[in-house]
């Protein structure tokens, strides 16, 4: 293993730390606790456990100056980054550990491939077209993600664009855009306005040539399928 100074040294660049104690707040440890180990000259272990939990840094490339600066694996979604030239400032690391920086593979679905049952019946089954790769901070366990297959929301929302819908928000906030279910067709975005006098709501399109549609408010909870809470596509 290199020197306490070489070790160091790599320890402030990859944590963009200048100072043992802008390093001491970084690793939860006493200043002082630095200067002894500069006395002993030897990193301790759990500086290097910390380091990787933290910022998912290569306890191998601390260590010797080798290999990635960063590790990676399916479950902690650290990315591997080969280490700086010599005289190069790196970027601040402590960016990778935010949910935007890492990413999720999640199912894309159909909006319009419906599965139906031997008699006929719609069974509401959309089928996967793909994966995806998003920041983490988009997925969870009640986004569902569709393609759009449709022109009806542009300029809005495009025509092949990627939706995510959360499917714990059905409750009709009015102006807000949602996935709503239409029997024998699919799922379709539209931004939904309360119509109290005729107990609906009206769904809207952004596109002017898609005439309006309505939904029964006691329809409202089976066909409301969640709320588009993002949008991905391409300008």
């Amino acid at each position: 293993m290199s020197s306490f100074d070489e070790v160091f040294e790599r320890i402030k660049l990859a944590t963009n730390t200048r100072t043992q104690v802008e390093l001491a707040e970084v690793l939860d440890i006493r200043q002082s606790s630095i200067s002894d180990a500069k006395r002993r000259d030897s990193v301790p272990s759990d500086w290097f456990m910390k380091l990787f939990e933290k910022f998912g840094l290569n306890p191998d490339w601390l260590k010797k100056g080798v290999g990635p600066m960063y590790l990676r694996t399916e479950e902690d979604g650290y990315q591997p980054v080969e280490g700086p030239a010599a005289g190069r400032v790196f970027e601040n690391p402590a960016k990778f550990g935010d949910p935007d920086a890492r990413s999720a593979v999640v199912t894309i679905h159909s909006m319009q491939n419906l599965e139906t049952s031997e008699d006929g019946e719609d069974t509401r089954r959309f089928s996967s077209v793909g994966k995806l790769s998003i920041p983490q901070s988009f997925a969870g366990a009640t986004i569902q993600i569709f393609r759009v297959d449709a022109s009806s929301m542009e300029p809005l929302i495009k025509k092949g664009a990627y939706v995510g819908l959360d499917t714990a928000q059905t409750n009709i906030l009015s102006g807000e855009i949602y996935g709503v279910y239409v029997p024998y067709e699919g799922i379709s975005i539209k931004r939904i306005f309360l119509d109290a006098a005729n107990q609906r709501f009206i769904l809207r399109s952004e596109n002017p040539a898609h005439p309006e549609q309505y939904l029964p408010m006691d329809r409202c909870t089976e066909d409301v399928v969640g709320r588009v809470v993002w949008n991905l596509q391409t300008m």
